[in-house]
């Protein structure tokens, strides 16, 4: 399983970026997929989450309203629209997935089991 995030960068507060994973390896469109997100010094921490189908998503209460996640299953690729950028978003930003896992499930890091490399999101204030 490989997954590669993408299109991240350094943008002012208030901005919006998008970012892209693209799977490869996995029957994609059986599989729940998540973002997640660590700061320097900080912890990783679950930003969003879409269920196998896209009908269903899941959201850290810090990012609500802002952030939006998508899948693509005929591009085997998921998204994550992020607006009303603010510095706190500053943080590179993974996807990860696991079979078993679920949208409701997959908010802790230690239940994935493939991650991509990262793209690093800056927001300067």
């Amino acid at each position: 399983v490989q997954l590669q995030a993408s299109g991240g960068g350094l943008v002012q507060a208030g901005s919006s970026l998008r970012l892209s994973c693209a799977a490869s390896g996995l029957r994609f469109s059986t599989y729940s997929m998540g973002w997640f997100r660590q700061a320097p010094e900080k912890e990783r921490e679950f930003v969003a989450a879409v269920s196998w189908s896209g009908g269903s998503s899941a959201y850290a209460d810090s990012v609500k309203g802002r952030f939006t996640v998508s899948r693509d299953n005929a591009k085997n690729t998921v998204s994550l629209q992020m607006n009303s950028l603010k510095p706190e978003d500053t943080a590179v930003y993974y996807c990860a997935t696991s079979r078993y896992q679920t949208v409701a499930t997959m908010r802790t890091a230690n239940n994935m089991d493939y991650w991509g490399k990262g793209t690093l999101v800056t927001v300067s204030s």
